[in-house]
């Protein structure tokens, strides 16, 4: 007999008994089958769960074993009904999550079409990996501040290899002050060296994710933490944030061949380098120096470096005479705030 009913050595032994010899007694199958008689009874009760075996209506307290073809019915119909209740406990379940995808959508709703936000770290975190198994040509991102946490840059290394390893583009965008960084130079480097495409660039607008070109993802806040971001679906909005990133990567600069320095000779501005040109075009735009240690993916130390080796350069004293100094020089376009 085959095992095709799922029932073992024993089980079977005590089926084939039971139809061979239909008027045996609990003792009499023990010595036919050779068991004991807990484990006798064991076998009888698995052979009952699988309607194999029922209680005799012709003779109280005996057993009878249910031939196979009738068994086979028994089981397909009880099988039947388990798969129908599982079907419809998953239809249940499906249409409950739509109702509170809609309640969750209309409650962070941003009141655009084809735009809509997530709350909470752990909802965006799902909604990007979804994206990531769904995504088949390209992934471009943005990503500003400078040199990136070991935490995120450990977490999304599995991902972005699953990404190449089916053929998925992939571009990066950093801030130029990430290649004083080793661990995000490291990083970057395996990216490049697994098939994606890393560049860098003094400044960068925006925290920026596009997939396939038909979902972006940008924080809501102004700085880009925060843990509220819109998946934007919608054309004009997409396309603007598809030829942002194409602007910004055009004129950043490929990670490890010294292009960020050509650069600044390309603008005859060999006496300054990458950061001390973004300072002074943040500068001439009035902002603090905070704001532009942010802006540059840089400490306010740092940036108070920056600030007083161009003043050195310049021979100025104050903010405002090295602004108009650059001026003078062709430095810069405009000192206005």
């Amino acid at each position: 007999m085959s095992n095709s009913l799922d029932i073992g050595g024993d089980a079977a032994r005590v089926y084939r008994a039971m139809l061979a010899h239909p008027s045996m007694d609990l003792q009499e199958l023990r010595n036919c089958t050779g068991l004991p008689e807990d484990d006798l009874r064991e076998q009888l009760d698995r052979l009952s769960e699988l309607s194999l075996v029922r209680p005799s209506t012709s003779e109280p307290g005996a057993l009878h074993a249910v031939g196979p073809q009738v068994a086979t019915k028994l089981i397909l119909a009880r099988q039947e009904a388990r798969l129908a209740a599982e079907q419809k406990k998953t239809a249940d379940i499906r249409l409950a999550m739509e109702e509170l995808s809609e309640e969750f959508r209309q409650g962070f709703s941003s009141g655009v079409d084809g735009i809509d936000a997530a709350q909470g770290i752990d909802e965006i975190r799902d909604r990007i990996h979804l994206l990531c198994s769904e995504v088949r040509e390209e992934v471009m991102a943005m990503a500003p501040s400078g040199a990136q946490t070991a935490e995120n840059m450990e977490s999304a290394k599995p991902q972005d290899a699953e990404l190449l390893a089916r053929g998925v583009r992939m571009r990066t965008l950093y801030q130029d002050s990430l290649r004083n960084d080793r661990p995000t130079v490291n990083y970057a480097a395996w990216l490049t060296s697994s098939g994606g495409q890393v560049r860098t660039a003094p400044t960068l607008p925006v925290r920026l994710l596009i997939f396939d070109r038909s979902t972006a993802i940008i924080p809501m806040d102004a700085h880009g933490g925060g843990s509220r971001a819109l998946f934007v679906r919608s054309g004009g909005v997409l396309l603007a944030l598809c030829e942002l990133f194409e602007a910004a990567w055009v004129n950043a600069a490929p990670l490890g061949d010294g292009s960020h320095k050509e650069r600044e000779r390309e603008r005859g501005q060999e006496s300054l380098v990458s950061p001390e040109h973004e300072y002074l075009r943040l500068l001439a735009q009035g902002h603090t120096d905070e704001t532009i240690a942010k802006r540059l993916g840089v400490s306010p130390r740092t940036a108070r470096r920056i600030a007083a080796q161009l003043m050195e350069k310049l021979g100025a004293r104050s903010r405002f005479q090295a602004g108009v100094e650059a001026a003078l020089r062709g430095w810069v376009q405009t000192v206005d705030p």
